[in-house]
């Protein structure tokens, strides 16, 4: 039957992909034809030279015709019901059959997900926009939906389809999100979105809300099943839903998965199975490397930091980049794991594996800027979308990047559910959120004129804080027992209060004061120390205005800044003597504590991103006893409450002499929460012993020397106090009782009250 029912300027809307709801042309529709209701079924298929439209529950093929242009087909069908038809298509020599993606009318997206994702409140919108295994009708596919209100035209394109945007156009609807069913379509997929601006620019896209990327150079999306891993955590997540962070230990090792070590690319990885993955080689700057996968990483990493008895690992940024030398801090890809490492599933095995063995997992978020790389979310869809229009609000230039428009409902939703999907999905127990300063002053590293202040004519980004205030609130709301952690080097206050009272909500803030006081401090000789007491004590001054932790961290270790042994004065000695010195202090200092990989064993040299850790070292005796040193710093850590269970209580910490600047020395005590206990720290940050030093105690009794990190066995002179010291009836500063203690050159004393020992003797002498 000839249709005449489509006039020309519809057909060629489709063909030049200029229609907003190809639904109204393509796909099969009742209508009117010669006094009769049928059906007319249409396609555009650009390729073939055929086209038959296939019952099967009637094993019928009806011919379609061309209409208006070669590829554009229609057929009329006397039936009563036309639900799973196929087409068979004709390209060249070859026939497929297939199931008409328009055939597929009923949108995955309900009014309340529309409303919700228009307020900004939509915490699950990745299991609606992006790539999702479906079901309709019976039929097996993939349904695809983006955010690209701007665009008169979208398209998915892939393999599936010889990335031809013309094939798969998508349907816009109220709200500007663009849909569409492929049925026939499965896992390992890969895809893209063909994004049609308002003059005609086409722009390749990597799907925003894509759970998978191809391994750098490449940049498609890839279609992925998230809940296909079993998870075996079940008791670490009942454990850590009922624990309070604060009151625990949390000692970080802080580390780059790309860099920490890797493998010969001779070398593939294997899966469980024994098949072999894709060698994902690091660079031509390190060649013949690849990287390990995720798999090996939780074979060899994990191993070695729970043997050094770190809490938790601090990952940086693990969501897709593209590139290796921004060390993950320039993200494309928010909801897909690099590939780099591998898929998903591996991604989910190594959190796993981690909580197995009793070690929590911390990602770096970077909510703060983004790329401007082309198949990223700048100008997304043809506008600026997700960043701000006005470059003085939406550029960071020395950076290169693009700031988010966090006054935006929907931008401001892509941040917030993506926070909650990496605790959803992945099981994270904590994020370190990047470059908090950057987002909250809105004349960042600007100079005058650069920047527009905000509705009282101040610095502050209104809407950041905003935004930043919600994320917290609901991490905390939804998983309870997890940290959040700011980077944030300024006065800005209460970023680690909750969010009721008016704080940004964190639970921890990195401590930048006293990472710079305590590197100034221990980078100069020591004789001018004395000259500087107040690096070491200021801490203590503002340490109860917020949840401190105590960071020294990549950005330490690199760009001229040599590493922590090269910071240290004096000879080779001194420089081991100093290094142990500081981080005994720094695990007594009350606040919790993350480090980057390879200062535990004393790498000379700085952090280079395309290189190993430079485990040769460790076949050296100084280096092995650095390593050992930090085995036992972070066990009598985890052993001793005093030193964490108060960190953030005024009661927690007490100097017992501050102002010893003569010889550069500090004494204090830490208190346990649930118990009388407590320990004594005395720190020497001179090369100078001291063989009579007295400082005060508040109670009688036999001190047992628990740490000196002047130790033989981590490679120091070895003086002490042979294990322990009685108290003298002798008061010192305000207390009643006083040791007389032997502090060994650049060395910290931790001591604390047996209380058996000292019942017992005192028992004996009264009998």
């Amino acid at each position: 039957m000839s249709m005449t029912m489509i006039a020309p300027e519809q057909v060629n809307r489709i063909v030049w992909n200029q229609h907003q709801d190809p639904f109204e042309i393509l796909g099969s529709h009742l209508v009117e034809a010669n006094g009769k209701t049928v059906w007319a079924v249409r396609a555009y298929l650009p390729n073939a030279s055929q086209a038959w439209v296939i019952i099967p529950e009637e094993r019928k093929e009806y011919p379609m015709q061309s209409v208006h242009d070669p590829h554009f087909f229609e057929c009329a069908i006397e039936t009563k019901e036309l639900a799973n038809y196929q087409l068979k298509i004709k390209e060249g020599e070859h026939e497929r059959v297939i199931y008409d993606p328009y055939a597929f009318r009923s949108p995955r997206l309900t009014d309340f997900d529309l409303h919700l994702f228009a307020e900004g409140n939509h915490h699950r919108i990745y299991e609606k926009l992006g790539a999702h295994l479906t079901e309709v009708d019976g039929v097996k596919g993939v349904y695809f939906a983006v955010w690209a209100p701007n665009a008169p035209n979208v398209s998915v394109i892939g393999d599936f389809n010889q990335w031809d945007g013309r094939k798969h156009q998508m349907r816009k609807g109220q709200t500007g999100i663009w849909e569409l069913f492929i049925p026939g379509l499965g896992v390992g997929e890969h895809y893209k979105y063909e994004v049609k601006n308002t003059e005609g620019h086409i722009y390749e896209k990597s799907d925003p809300y894509g759970f998978q990327q191809e391994p750098r150079p490449k940049t498609a999306s890839i279609v992925t099943d998230l809940n296909s891993y079993q998870w075996n955590d079940e008791d670490w997540m009942e454990v850590r839903r009922h624990t309070d962070p604060l009151t625990q230990p949390i000692s970080v090792y802080e580390v780059h998965l790309g860099s920490w070590l890797h493998a010969s690319s001779a070398e593939p990885p294997r899966l469980p199975n024994g098949e072999t993955e894709p060698v994902v080689p690091v660079s031509e700057l390190n060649p013949g490397a690849r990287f390990l996968t995720y798999r090996e990483l939780a074979d060899r990493l994990i191993p070695y930091v729970k043997d050094l008895g770190y809490t938790h690992v601090e990952l940086l940024p693990i969501a897709e980049h593209p590139f290796d030398g921004s060390w993950g801090y320039q993200v494309t890809g928010y909801y897909a794991p690099t590939s780099r490492y591998g898929s998903p599933e591996d991604f989910m095995y190594f959190v796993d594996q981690c909580h197995k063995n009793g070690i929590g997992v911390i990602v770096d978020w970077v909510p703060g800027h983004f790329p401007k790389d082309g198949h990223g979310l700048a100008f997304f869809d043809g506008t600026h979308l997700y960043e701000h229009a006005d470059p003085r609000k939406g550029e960071h230039k020395e950076w290169g990047t693009l700031v988010f428009n966090y006054s935006r409902n929907e931008v401001r939703n892509f941040l917030v559910a993506n926070a909650l999907f990496w605790f959803d999905k992945y099981h994270i127990d904590g994020i370190r959120v990047d470059a908090v300063a950057s987002m909250l002053y809105l004349d960042y590293c600007r100079k005058e004129g650069e920047w527009l202040p905000n509705q009282y004519g101040g610095r502050e980004n209104l809407e950041a804080a905003e935004f930043l205030r919600q994320v917290n609130h609901l991490i905390f709301s939804y998983f309870p027992g997890v940290v959040s952690i700011a980077e944030e080097s300024t006065a800005w206050p209460m970023v680690s209060w909750p969010t009721y009272t008016g704080g940004l909500g964190f639970n921890l803030k990195w401590n930048m004061g006293w990472m710079h006081d305590m590197l100034d401090y221990f980078s100069m000789d020591p004789w001018f120390r004395q000259f500087h007491q107040n690096n070491v004590t200021f801490s203590m001054w503002y340490h109860h205005s917020e949840n401190f932790m105590l960071a020294l961290s990549h950005d330490e270790v690199v760009h001229g800044k040599s590493n922590i042994i090269g910071k240290m004065p004096g000879d080779r000695w001194q420089k081991f003597a100093n290094v142990r010195c500081l981080f005994t202090y720094m695990f007594a200092h009350p606040g919790k504590k993350t480090m980057f990989m390879s200062m535990e064993f004393g790498q000379w040299s700085e952090w280079n991103v395309w290189a190993d850790l430079e485990w040769h070292l460790l076949q050296h005796e100084s280096h092995q006893q650095l390593k050992e040193f930090f085995k036992d710093l972070n066990h009598l850590y985890r052993s001793e409450p005093s030193l964490y269970t108060l960190d953030f209580a005024r009661e927690g910490f007490e100097w017992i002499d501050c102002s010893d600047n003569r010889h550069s020395v500090v004494s204090f005590i830490r208190r346990d929460k649930d118990s009388e206990d407590f320990v004594i720290v005395v720190c020497n940050f001179t090369p100078q012993p001291h063989s009579h030093y007295r400082i005060g105690v508040p109670e009688a009794g036999f001190y047992t020397e628990l740490f000196n990190s002047d130790a033989r066995k981590y490679g120091g002179s070895n003086m002490g106090n042979l294990g322990g010291k009685w108290t003298d009836n002798w008061s010192m500063h305000n207390r009643s009782y006083s040791l007389d203690l032997c502090l060994p050159p650049l060395g910290v004393l931790i001591l604390k009250l047996d209380r058996e020992k000292t019942a017992e003797v005192m028992e004996s002498q009264q009998e």
